[in-house]
């Protein structure tokens, strides 16, 4: 917008100023006519600036003088400077011609040409200048707001904006200030009911272990049949839904470290799936050493070999090549959810075999838990000819 309206009164100032210089010496071209017109009737020599015909008279006044018996003024050309030709009909058919040197004028025009480009780059560098100054204060702080709202958006809920402006109420507030004090307000907000959730999930377990002990303790002490069994169950269930919300409790807090030690990945994932119980099939393409907690490591796998068991199909195969650990089984798949949003506890879904259950809860958000804290990665998807996979990558040892 500088630019061109700095472009805009460069025109302009130079349209009204070469309009202006030429209506003047198109003026005096005019009265140096009429002083030479009476001149040449009375018979006394013209002087060096006026003729007869001359021969580089422009052709438009030669025509408007001998075939409109016309008085004209044009700009034009002569010995290579500029000249403002003013002519007038005279006895046979003849032109009478004036001419006054414009290259002054044109030389005036030139400088206000050059003066309007410098003043107009002068007056345009200083406002980019200024410009890029303010824009660039806004785009830092907004770009801070963003890598604090990515910090956010990974889990780090202590991350804060701290705007200046958005800390000082009597003062007035930009729109980057707004955004850092909403964003700041969120995350306090967020932050503050995750809290409550992690403490009453806490709470909560904790109370439950002490009335299920006595169950399971009482379970015991019924007489064997079919019933018992049923309730020995439940309450097995129960007792181990409340070690699983305990656990996540503690990974939500942060409050658990890992345990790190040199192990082989191909005898511990075998040892891992010994565990479970289940028919799961090991390959090891290539053994890896890697530096990890044992005891976190195998209930990953773990979960994961159950998780397989319990919502696919077999044959589930656990496959060690190198830092990289799969878990494969053939049913219908990771839903859709879990896919874009990752394991979310307690969440469900139906699945298109016979309405079996495909959800996926605590088991894979305890294992995601547990390899965020080992500083592994792990990522969920489904294979192109059907099936879950689940890809663990663990960190080399250094």
């Amino acid at each position: 917008m500088c630019c061109l309206l700095a472009a805009l009164l460069g025109i302009l100032v130079h349209a009204l100023v070469g309009r202006q210089s030429a209506d003047r010496a198109r003026n005096m071209a005019l009265d140096e006519l009429d002083r030479v017109v009476t001149s040449y009737v009375a018979g006394e020599p013209l002087g060096p600036d006026a003729a007869v015909d001359p021969p580089d008279l422009p052709a438009p006044l030669r025509a408007m003088a001998v075939r409109r018996q016309e008085r004209g003024t044009a700009l034009a050309d002569h010995d290579g400077r500029p000249t403002m030709w003013a002519t007038a009909p005279v006895d046979g058919g003849r032109v009478l011609a004036v001419r006054l040197d414009y290259s002054g004028r044109a030389a005036g025009l030139r400088g206000l040409d050059r003066a309007i480009i410098g003043s107009s780059a002068a007056a345009i560098g200083a406002t980019l200048v200024v410009g890029l100054i303010a824009v660039s204060r806004v785009t830092r702080r907004l770009h801070r707001t963003a890598q604090v709202a990515r910090r956010i958006s990974t889990g780090d809920l202590d991350a804060r904006v701290h705007d200046p402006r958005a800390e000082r109420p009597g003062h007035a507030q930009d729109e980057p200030a707004a955004v850092a004090a909403a964003l700041d307000a969120m995350a306090a907000t967020l932050q503050g009911k995750l809290h409550s959730e992690q403490r009453f999930t806490a709470d909560v377990s904790h109370e439950l272990r002490t009335p299920l002990a006595g169950l399971h303790a009482a379970a015991e002490l019924l007489p064997p049949g079919r019933p018992t069994d049923m309730v020995r169950d439940r309450v097995q269930t129960m007792r181990r839904l409340t070690e699983d919300l305990l656990e996540i409790s503690r990974l939500d807090a942060q409050v658990e470290q890992a345990d790190l030690d040199v192990q082989q990945l191909g005898p511990l994932a075998e040892r891992a799936v010994r565990a479970t119980g289940t028919t799961t099939e090991v390959r090891v393409v290539r053994d890896a050493s890697v530096e990890t907690d044992r005891r976190r490591l195998e209930r990953v796998l773990g979960n994961l070999v159950a998780n397989a068991h319990k919502h696919g199909s077999p044959p589930v195969v656990v496959t060690v090549d190198g830092p990289v650990i799969t878990v494969r089984d053939h049913g219908d798949g990771y839903p859709t959810y879990l896919l874009d949003q990752g394991p979310q506890r307690f969440r469900t879904q139906s699945g298109t075999s016979g309405g079996k259950r495909t959800g996926h809860g605590l088991g894979l958000t305890i294992a995601a838990g547990q390899t965020h804290l080992l500083g592994a990665t792990l990522h969920f998807s489904n294979a192109p000819d059907g099936g879950a996979v689940a890809t663990l990558t663990l960190p080399t040892e250094l």
